[in-house]
């Protein structure tokens, strides 16, 4: 008879996350946010390939289809702004293959908002407003926000903006990080997710929240870049006690350079050798309507009652982690 049928997390812990939803949704109501609901189950992956995606099969005869399940509401979300929709918000589910761990669950809680008119600036005021809100009894120091460069150049020596692979590879043999070539070879956009995860974020808010903004456009995702200077995305990610909480963006409007990009990640996808995955029609056609000018950002829920809790890994807050599922 199996004895792990009980909760992985202390009860007291599920009446926490039931009072910091209360406190997002207040929040957002309080800015007239419209709360919005979509689809978990999908015709359309991302292409970003530092993700791997779980597929189902759709049986509708005499027919079939092959599902995903979303690692992010995002293009569900835009087709909304598209669709004049206005500012929304949505907390749901996402899921990530091949992701567990002290901060991974293949199964995680999303908080996930857009801001019509919003540039980065201001969505990294509002992100602020609400980490306060939700860390209101931890006593948050000052929040401090860093552009890349100057974060990557401090704990690094190295400027992400002037890759010389030599210099880069040396860095890494010297600082007991000889894998580091095989794994990023002449590729800059690994090499600094590479020694930004190892170098830079564990010393990232450990007295508060800080916030890192300014990516390199290698980085750049489904951010704009700043049209006076096009090396930089418009960017953000947020940290506290080394953890990354949360990633957004002033979103890229643009059809033509999003099909771009996502053809680019099709090619990386090729190279690596990972499952082969179509662009999103539905989502592109929403692009070409017409996205209005937003700012938008998703934060880890399950990592955020981490922190407010005290606890070492995301499953002492999942009430059944997926080796309880």
């Amino acid at each position: 008879m199996l004895t792990d049928w009980q909760p992985a997390c202390d009860l007291k812990l599920l009446k926490l996350r039931a009072h910091l939803l209360q406190q997002i949704r207040r929040f957002f109501a309080e800015r007239c946010v419209l709360e919005v609901e979509t689809p978990l189950l999908c015709h359309a992956a991302g292409t970003d390939p530092n993700l791997a995606f779980f597929s189902s099969r759709y049986e509708s005869p005499p027919n079939q289809h092959r599902l995903f399940l979303q690692t992010s509401p995002e293009f569900a979300m835009k087709r909304l702004l598209a669709a004049g929709s206005g500012s929304i918000f949505q907390i749901c589910k996402a899921f990530r293959n091949n992701e567990a761990g002290r901060y991974h669950n293949p199964e995680f809680t999303l908080l996930e908002w857009y801001r019509v008119d919003f540039d980065l600036l201001q969505l990294m005021d509002e992100a602020e407003a609400l980490v306060r809100l939700l860390f209101a009894d931890k006593n948050l120091g000052k929040t401090e926000r860093f552009t890349y460069q100057e974060v990557f150049l401090s704990h690094t020596g190295l400027d992400p903006f002037a890759f010389h692979f030599n210099q880069y590879r040396a860095y890494a043999e010297a600082n007991g990080l000889p894998e580091a070539t095989a794994l990023c070879g002449h590729d800059l956009s690994r090499w600094l997710d590479f020694l930004f995860s190892h170098r830079v974020q564990p010393s990232l808010g450990g007295n508060g929240l800080v916030m890192v903004y300014g990516y390199p456009a290698c980085q750049a995702a489904l951010a704009r870049l700043r049209s006076n200077a096009p090396h930089t995305a418009e960017r953000v990610e947020l940290f506290m006690h080394g953890i990354e909480l949360g990633n957004g963006y002033h979103e890229l409007i643009d059809p033509v350079e999003q099909e771009r990009r996502f053809d680019q990640d099709l090619a990386i996808r090729r190279q690596h050798g990972q499952a082969e995955i179509k662009k999103d029609p539905r989502f592109l056609a929403a692009l070409a309507s017409g996205l209005p000018a937003c700012s938008g950002l998703a934060v880890g829920l399950d990592r955020i009652l981490m922190l407010l809790s005290n606890s070492p890994s995301i499953n002492d807050v999942l009430a059944f982690p997926i080796d309880r599922a």
